[in-house]
């Protein structure tokens, strides 16, 4: 049984995020804004498992996260593809000290940018109504969410990496130990 849940833990963790996503704690937050949480699971799959992957990943983490959002108008779809492209571009870096800040960089920067592709959704579909200028500013929703996905980065990413690689290694000894 332990070694279905070291070999499945990606995956398992894969499912926590729309819980988390749902649960939005409180104490997490700053100023009633959490940190992107996909992001920290989409940046360790995606520098583990290439670019390709992190685009497929992408795109179903963003197809669940709207799934379950009330609402259905806007997309977090693009904004994950895109970092889950770029994410599988990093090399994993042998140092650790330098390691856990460019999580949080890297985090910080992927956070911005689908927090603008979304926020950029919602601007052109009210661009016509002449009341767009009400959303400008939430501007600070999307600087206050990068600032946490940064901060709790180099936490959360790293762990992951370090699992993550781990069961990537035993999925692999298992699948040579069978042939």
């Amino acid at each position: 049984m332990n070694k279905f849940f070291t070999i499945k833990l990606p995956i398992i963790c894969f499912i926590f995020i729309p819980i988390i996503f749902l649960w939005h704690p409180n104490w997490l937050g700053f100023l009633g804004i959490q940190p992107y949480w996909p992001l920290f699971w989409l940046l360790p799959w995606s520098m583990i498992n290439g670019s390709i992957n992190g685009l497929i990943f992408g795109f179903f983490l963003g197809l669940i996260l709207d799934s379950v959002t009330l609402d259905s108008s806007f997309t977090q779809i693009p904004g994950l593809i895109v970092c889950g492209i770029w994410f599988g571009r990093i090399k994993i870096n042998s140092d650790i000290f330098v390691g856990h800040f460019r999580y949080g960089l890297i985090c910080c920067f992927g956070s911005f940018l689908c927090g603008t592709l979304y926020f950029m959704q919602i601007l052109f579909k009210n661009f016509s109504n002449g009341t767009f200028l009400l959303f400008i500013p939430s501007f600070h929703n999307i600087l206050a969410e990068v600032f946490l996905t940064g901060f709790f980065a180099p936490l959360i990413c790293s762990q992951l990496l370090r699992l993550f690689k781990y069961s990537k290694e035993k999925r692999t000894l298992i699948n040579f130990a069978k042939k």
